[in-house]
């Protein structure tokens, strides 16, 4: 396929747009790694339905702000809350 130009800067975009995510999302779990060392040692539940709820309501929001499907934010946004859930029990139990 010849070189093209336009598609070539489309790509570097979307490229630096998924660094950005991924350095994102590290600073991200930097945190809730925190705040699982925290829950573990006040013997916090690693899960919060309700702040994992206003969290989810909050992001729907702002997905429709940008023009964002909202199911779609809300599907990621519960992967990265089990994942963060899962990495909180993980703490816990080596505690």
């Amino acid at each position: 396929m010849a070189h093209d130009p336009v598609l070539a800067a489309f790509r570097q975009s979307i490229d630096n747009i998924d660094a950005a995510l991924i350095f994102m999302l590290a600073e991200r779990f930097k945190i809730t790694k925190a705040v699982g060392e925290y829950k573990a040692k006040t013997a916090l539940p690693p899960a919060d339905p309700g702040r994992e709820e206003e969290q989810i309501t909050r992001m729907k929001r702002l997905a429709v702000d940008a023009d964002l499907d909202p199911d779609f934010s809300e599907k990621f946004l519960r992967f990265v809350i089990d994942e963060v859930i899962r990495h909180h029990e993980k703490i816990r139990d080596a505690g």
